[in-house]
């Protein structure tokens, strides 16, 4: 055993040899990491050999993503993405720049006013203390009875986990419905939080590539075909970040069919539902019980620093999801809790049609410049394809930040090197400044 154990490990080190030099060649072709039809061919080399040999093919596969996950991690370079751009925005501000944040998705406008005022309530209401892992009932109560009317479904308390941000809901359900060598897709291009979750617990991602000759729609076939006995969960962003795709309604119904069957996890995150211009559908609307749907306050109530959010789901997953929780910490602080609690009042409406009026203004201003994109269905950005020979979204993202204009690059959303996000999240006159920017030296390079 010990002989096989050390002959195992020396052979890890050759490959991992191997997957450096093949990083560095893919790196120098402009090529993506991740290569699905190696991949599958690969897999089916391994399948294969399991029924030759009578070794269990789930044991088989599940090492087998093990080793792609150390090839994915020894290849990845330091791929930029929109947080970035950001960082090195806030970095040139800090020495007197001035730039247009066209990168992020943050509101320019303040939370509503009755956040204001529930901050100055917090200490006479007494909410200072520990709480419950899973949030405050009251404010759980709240949410659920806000759920249950905007979605027209039936939600308790005991559906819902209050958590700092969105982002950690998606982490706390990946890691704990997931184990380590289980299978998940994900339908590319995506908010890059969902791979890196998936990677940093032991989660093979599958990815789905649409393109924007197909409107941003996925291939029911090529889901179906990529589902094999490890695939455990598919993750849904609808209104989608980068694109603002919303899926048909006969598309996301075969999809989720296609999830029940297979009975896979269905994690849809679906912050940007305010946002959505054209029919949506909530994943609730289902009534699956393996299906997670996480939202938040930061886009809705422009609370993004606030870091609050909320994951809804069957009340054995949301059992699971609170004993990871409290590992991480104790409750979320209880003022933020309740100061969302009370932000559950307010009217949004304004915010709603304000993003809209601007992404479309966005977008007119990008087709005017030959910009290649799909007219978004919501939430609050233009994701666009730039039509010019060896057009590098990440090169250009970090010279236009030297002209005061943070956009971007579209690589961070997946295998899109040629595509720049812009974000809609400033008032017009800063945004049309914002386009006028981009405009001129667009013109400079053709």
């Amino acid at each position: 055993m010990d002989e096989v154990t050390l002959e195992m490990i020396k052979m890890l080190k050759t490959r991992t040899d191997i997957a450096k030099n093949i990083g560095e060649i893919k790196k120098n072709l402009g090529r993506g990491i991740t290569d699905e039809l190696r991949e599958t061919n690969l897999r089916e080399k391994v399948i294969s050999l399991c029924s030759n040999i009578g070794l269990e093919e789930s044991i088989a596969t599940k090492f087998f993503n093990f080793l792609l996950n150390e090839s994915i991690k020894v290849q990845s370079t330091n791929k930029q993405t929109h947080l970035s751009i950001f960082l090195k925005a806030k970095s040139l501000e800090q020495q007197g720049e001035k730039i247009i944040h066209m990168e992020v998705g943050e509101p320019d406008f303040l939370p509503p006013p009755i956040v204001k005022d529930a901050l100055g309530e917090i200490f006479d209401k007494g909410y200072l203390k520990y709480g419950q892992v899973r949030g405050i009932p009251i404010f759980r109560e709240r949410l659920a009875q806000h759920v249950s009317k905007k979605f027209d479904c039936k939600v308790t308390e005991e559906n819902i986990i209050v958590s700092p941000g969105a982002r950690f809901s998606i982490f706390t359900a990946i890691t704990t419905l997931l184990n380590p060598g289980d299978e998940m897709i994900i339908i590319e291009p995506a908010w890059p939080a969902y791979k890196d979750c998936a990677l940093n617990s032991g989660i093979k991602v599958r990815i789905i590539n649409t393109s924007i000759e197909e409107k941003w729609e996925p291939s029911l076939e090529q889901i179906e075909n990529t589902i094999n006995s490890n695939t455990k969960m598919i993750v849904l962003n609808y209104p989608n970040n980068p694109t603002g795709k919303v899926l048909p309604e006969k598309l996301q119904d075969s999809i989720t069919e296609l999830a029940i069957k297979n009975n896979l996890y269905v994690l849809s995150d679906e912050i940007y539902s305010e946002y959505a211009k054209n029919n949506w559908k909530s994943i609730l609307s289902y009534d699956y019980e393996k299906s997670i749907v996480t939202q938040s306050f930061s886009k809705s109530h422009a609370m993004t620093g606030f870091r609050i959010g909320y994951a809804i789901a069957n009340e054995k997953i949301i059992e699971k999801m609170a004993k990871f929780e409290a590992l991480c910490m104790t409750n979320v602080s209880e003022p933020i809790q309740y100061v969302a609690m009370r932000a559950l009042e307010a009217d949004t409406s304004k915010n709603t049609n304000t993003v809209q009026n601007r992404l479309d203004m966005v977008a007119r201003k990008a087709k005017e410049m030959g910009l290649d994109f799909v007219i978004p269905d919501g939430a609050m950005y233009v994701f666009a394809r730039v039509n010019q020979a060896g057009f590098d979204g990440t090169k250009f993202a970090n010279g236009v930040l030297e002209k005061g204009l943070a956009i971007a690059p579209g690589e961070g959303f997946g295998d899109y090197k040629n595509f720049i996000r812009i974000s809609a999240c400033q008032n017009e006159k800063i945004l049309i400044e914002g386009m006028n920017i981009l405009s001129n030296i667009m013109s400079e390079k053709q």
